[in-house]
């Protein structure tokens, strides 16, 4: 037996490359995504019910925290999704699939998806 191998390991200690916590988070956001359109199908389900359901979806986006909050939580996971996404599909082109490359794709998803949420916030907001 190795003795030179780790017995426990606590996950607080890597340090983690950003390809790996892009990743990561792309995981992520799928999970908030399909979670989200419990909501997302219920806001829709309500306000194609009828007008007054219609006028009670849309006014809470327009004056509730909570429900603005969830839609930018909404709206900022799908963006970071999508660029990620479109990153793997850089992936499966063969396409900088090096380590320099897979360092540069990470760096333009985060920069894309920020300014991608903050576009949604002052949409939303």
């Amino acid at each position: 037996m190795n003795s030179k191998r780790p017995v426990n390991l606590d996950l607080r200690t890597f340090h983690f490359p950003l390809p790996a916590l892009t990743s990561i988070a792309h995981r992520i956001t799928g999970v908030i995504l399909f979670v989200g359109l419990i909501f997302a199908f219920w806001a829709l389900s309500k306000s194609l019910s009828s007008p007054a359901g219609f006028d009670a979806v849309s006014s809470a986006l327009a004056s509730n925290f909570l429900a603005k909050l969830i839609a930018w939580g909404l709206v900022s996971a799908l963006a970071f999704h999508f660029v990620a996404g479109i990153k793997h599909l850089f992936m499966d082109a063969d396409i900088g699939v090096t380590h320099e490359g897979g360092i540069q794709k990470a760096q333009a998803t985060v920069i894309a998806s920020v300014v991608l949420i903050i576009l949604a916030g002052v949409w939303i907001w």
